[in-house]
């Protein structure tokens, strides 16, 4: 497949890193080969999975400078879950990027010499909508946009979504929605409630099924360096992540599906 799924929204605190971890997780242990991408300086993907940089080379050394992606990529505890680590050098490359020429295909560049070698590349974005988080969407598919279940989760979205557009527009063609993913919800309140009803109302269409709930046990991982499944697999959140891994597959073969049954189409029409 080789598809390559950004994870991103502006606001911070949304389950955004705990998404990109634990689904690309999730979907090494379907026996897919997954590629992690820590796009965000603050690094929390990378310590997420017990990754220590120790002078290693992040993705840093890609974007900013002409170090092969293939050097930086480190193993993980998990066979078929590869990751490409960050630290704070790389809060520096918002400023050194942009007196660079095509400084939003930076990442896209690097990532397009070893794209073949994985089944799926998630990446991590920073909270914000920079050269970070742009060189992001221009190299991604799609992107799965995480929406707090909290009163102003909803705030901002359309500025998120109007941003994908313009990317869409300008730089890159290819790029999709996977779906908008509702995360820290919980039954027991009514705002949380309040909140997939509205985002129900409104984006139907890319709202995807998978639910992620509050759950301690998914809080707590981070800080033993595990993705859930490694620390509770178990917990609520461990099952809510491999849903969204089952329904991200599920989504890539019916698009595959689709393309394959187009383009026979299309070949049938010069024949």
């Amino acid at each position: 497949m080789g598809k390559i799924i950004c994870i991103a929204n502006q606001k911070g605190g949304v389950g955004k890193t705990t998404t990109a971890v634990n689904l690309a997780a999730s979907l090494s242990i379907a026996d897919l080969k997954i590629l992690l991408v820590d796009s965000d300086p603050q690094g929390n993907a990378t310590s997420g999975m017990g990754i220590s940089i120790n002078g290693s080379p992040t993705i840093y050394s890609s974007l900013v400078g002409d170090e092969p992606l293939s050097n930086i990529i480190m193993d993980t505890e998990l066979d078929n879950l590869f990751i490409c680590p960050s630290n704070m050098d790389l809060s520096g490359a918002e400023i050194e990027l942009v007196g660079m020429e095509k400084r939003e295909f930076r990442l896209k560049n690097s990532i397009s010499f070893v794209k073949n070698n994985y089944d799926f590349i998630i990446i991590d974005c920073p909270p914000s909508l920079g050269l970070l988080t742009l060189n992001s969407l221009v190299a991604a598919d799609s992107i799965i946009i995480p929406l707090q279940s909290e009163y102003y989760a909803l705030e901002g979205l359309g500025h998120l979504l109007k941003t994908v557009q313009l990317v869409k527009n300008s730089l890159n063609r290819n790029l999709s929605i996977e779906g908008i993913l509702l995360t820290m919800f919980d039954s027991r309140t009514a705002l949380s409630s309040d909140i997939y009803d509205e985002a129900k109302k409104h984006f139907c269409n890319i709202l995807l099924k998978t639910v992620i709930p509050r759950n301690v046990r998914l809080s707590e991982a981070p800080s033993y360096g595990k993705p859930i499944i490694f620390y509770d697999n178990t917990s609520k959140g461990a099952h809510a992540y491999l849903d969204l891994a089952k329904e991200i597959i599920f989504n890539a073969k019916k698009s595959f599906r689709e393309r394959a049954g187009s383009a026979h189409s299309q070949n049938e029409k010069f024949n």
